[in-house]
């Protein structure tokens, strides 16, 4: 029988893709750097611009080469994550949308893609299709892994800005010399307890307090965690050297502590915050003299 003529040898698609990333990196870049992505998160130099996206094209090439197109865990994506983080972090805190994110992430695959039919414009219309197909691919990988990122930097803005609004809801007030207050109002989780807790340790030792008034006032109900956010705030402001009255205990309040059988003994308690204020003067040295009666009204 004649001698079958040796196929032609196939080249890999993906490694292809791969070789073309590293041979066009430069290129890419900086086309890049001129896409809106880069260019509102690199505000001051374009050649951070470049840098980072020189970067971003060195990662897909490696993923490219290992053949993991779809795998948004590659090792090639390890080097990036960061970069692509403090770049969704950036559009975020510029008030981007996931949508606006995705679409800038998008708008980077034309620039390749034509670099990338230019370099392969004498292949086969099937290798060409494998190849620009591997890309999309890789592309649509990169932009789940910024995605990813941005939900996590979306995540942590909105982690900073709920802890900002828990300390600015939990002020501490200066009530007199050596006497500050902390009006609780809303629901106390643990959460909040914890920068109640920070925030009045705070100003125990800024202001040299001796005597600390938790107000519960606001607080519609106590539960068995609520007590021991409250007895473990207590204890850690006597540990500063501070004596901590818990008032503003309603009648409903205190029906539900007994019942759920709280000991909370060994905290000293007031029914409203000026009781807790009248207690704390008189520990102070301060003589609280009421006002004389008015005179009787005129007939």
């Amino acid at each position: 029988m004649p001698e079958q003529p040796a196929a032609e040898e196939q080249t890999n698609p993906a490694e292809e893709v791969g070789t073309f990333l590293r041979q066009r990196r430069e290129q890419i870049a900086q086309r890049w750097a001129d896409a809106a992505l880069f260019r509102t998160v690199f505000t001051v130099s374009r050649d951070e611009a470049v840098e980072a996206g020189r970067a971003v094209v060195e990662a897909l090439a490696a993923v490219a080469a290992a053949g993991r197109l779809e795998d948004a865990e590659a090792d090639g994506f390890a080097v990036v994550r960061e970069q692509l983080a403090r770049t969704a972090h950036s559009r975020a805190r510029a008030g981007a949308t996931l949508s606006q994110i995705s679409s800038e992430m998008d708008a980077l695959r034309p620039p390749v893609n034509d670099l990338l039919l230019d370099e392969l414009s004498e292949a086969s219309a099937e290798h060409l299709r494998e190849c620009t197909t591997g890309l999309t691919v890789l592309m649509g990988t990169l932009r789940l892994v910024m995605m990813e990122a941005a939900m996590s930097a979306g995540q942590e803005l909105i982690n900073r800005q709920r802890l900002e609004l828990l300390e600015i809801a939990t002020p501490v007030i200066k009530l007199w010399e050596g006497i500050v207050a902390v009006p609780l109002i809303g629901t106390l989780d643990s959460a909040r307890s914890q920068v109640v807790m920070e925030t009045l340790l705070d100003a125990v030792v800024e202001q040299h307090a001796r005597i600390a008034i938790l107000d519960i006032t606001g607080v519609p109900t106590v539960d068995s965690l609520v007590a021991q956010h409250l007895m473990k705030t207590v204890a850690a402001a006597r540990l500063m050297g501070a004596e901590c009255i818990v008032s503003g205990i309603r009648p409903a309040i205190a029906q539900t502590i007994v019942h759920l059988g709280i000991d909370l003994s060994s905290v000293l308690t007031r029914a409203s915050l000026a009781d807790a204020l009248a207690y704390a003067l008189q520990q102070q040295g301060a003589h609280i003299v009421p006002n004389p009666s008015s005179a009787a009204e005129p007939k």
